[in-house]
């Protein structure tokens, strides 16, 4: 039996009739660009988050630098976050020439609240929260320092579509909730998609002008803006995959309790989950320091896996320029060595999460 890593057609198959449906009526209707699709996925998404506002953009990455800078922040600005995190969040950051500041990850894969305060200086502006494979911060500690200092609060939500900190979903806390709708995401369009959701009146207005070109009317620029709109194909079809988001949400947590219950294996930590949260279970994300073991062994059975992320941002070579070195985050660096995400999709079948269950078992 081959288990890949991730598939994406399963997650297709599953509502194919729906899908091609939807595509070929977009085809058909003549319009492609900011059209009656993006405005109702923008409204039956800021619904389903419980945000206020929605704008639907080109990519997560377009998310996150637009909210950076609609917020203010840029040169000799900096913006707290955290240092196991994929490299665009930091990107969202860079991009508007302001400095991320790293925290360490606590035990559940977030940034640790508890380490924040002591990051923060007269430069500091906004703290970053990436809710990290699924899961999600501890809110409460984060709101009540970025109060206590005045800065902003953005959360990159790419891969937290739906999970919730004490009944509120993530997103909704902050200035800026930034979201990805990449192919491999739980909520996952068919090429390139993203949004900012917002409670903010303002922010939205502005990041709808700042999309199109920085134009409110056409042919009329208000600023100097980007080109960064959802497209009616895409939104059409994420309207499809969010009418059943509460089905595909259920199927991953069943996943991972059966991973959770079933995997017994001495070397390997399972992932925990953090009081009051209901993740959404994005990546099933194991540690173990036998990794490269474990990967080969699994490879000469046919399964794959992946690491979410080998290489933590301060040690990129993007960010050689920001003068970190091995050894600066011993935890980042312990979870970037030990970190692996096992194989793990929505329409993951019974007998092949129990292939990967038993092999596992028997990994010595």
């Amino acid at each position: 039996m081959k288990i890949m890593s991730n598939r994406m057609d399963y997650g297709y198959f599953k509502y194919q009739e729906e899908f091609e449906e939807k595509a070929l009526s977009v085809l058909r209707s003549g319009w492609y660009v900011l059209g009656k699709e993006v405005d109702s996925f923008e409204k039956n998404f800021a619904h389903y988050t419980g945000a206020a506002h929605c704008v639907g953009l080109a990519s997560g990455l377009d998310a996150l630098w637009i909210a950076v800078k609609l917020l203010g922040i840029g040169p000799g600005d900096e913006v707290i976050v955290q240092g196991n995190t994929y490299i665009a969040s930091v990107m969202g950051i860079t991009i508007n020439g302001a400095t991320p500041v790293f925290v360490e990850p606590d035990a559940y894969y977030q940034i640790d609240a508890d380490k924040i305060e002591e990051k923060i200086t007269s430069r500091t502006k906004a703290v970053m929260v990436v809710h990290l494979y699924g899961h999600v911060a501890d809110m409460d500690k984060i709101l009540h320092i970025c109060r206590k200092y005045g800065l902003k609060l953005i959360e990159d939500c790419a891969q937290s579509h739906g999970a919730l900190y004490k009944g509120r979903m993530t997103g909704t806390f902050g200035d800026a909730g930034c979201f990805s709708f990449y192919p491999s995401k739980n909520l996952g369009a068919f090429g390139d998609a993203g949004a900012i959701v917002t409670n903010l009146p303002a922010l939205a207005e502005n990041a709808r002008i700042f999309r199109n070109y920085g134009s409110e009317k056409r042919y009329y620029n208000k600023v100097v803006g980007a080109n960064s709109r959802l497209d009616e194909l895409q939104a059409g079809l994420l309207n499809i995959r969010l009418a059943h988001m509460q089905e595909i949400t259920e199927e991953r947590r069943q996943l991972a309790a059966v991973y959770s219950r079933e995997l017994h294996q001495e070397d390997i930590l399972l992932p925990g989950q953090r009081p009051d949260t209901e993740p959404v279970w994005h990546q099933y994300v194991i540690r173990t320091r036998r990794r490269e073991e474990l990967i080969d062994y699994l490879n000469q059975r046919d399964i794959g896996t992946l690491i979410h992320y080998p290489v933590p941002p301060h040690l990129a070579e993007a960010y050689h320029s920001l003068g970190y070195r091995k050894g600066d985050f011993p935890i980042t660096e312990k979870y970037a060595g030990t970190v692996l995400s096992l194989p793990f999709y929505s329409g993951m079948l019974p007998e092949e999460q129990q292939y990967v269950i038993d092999c596992i078992n028997s990994f010595r």
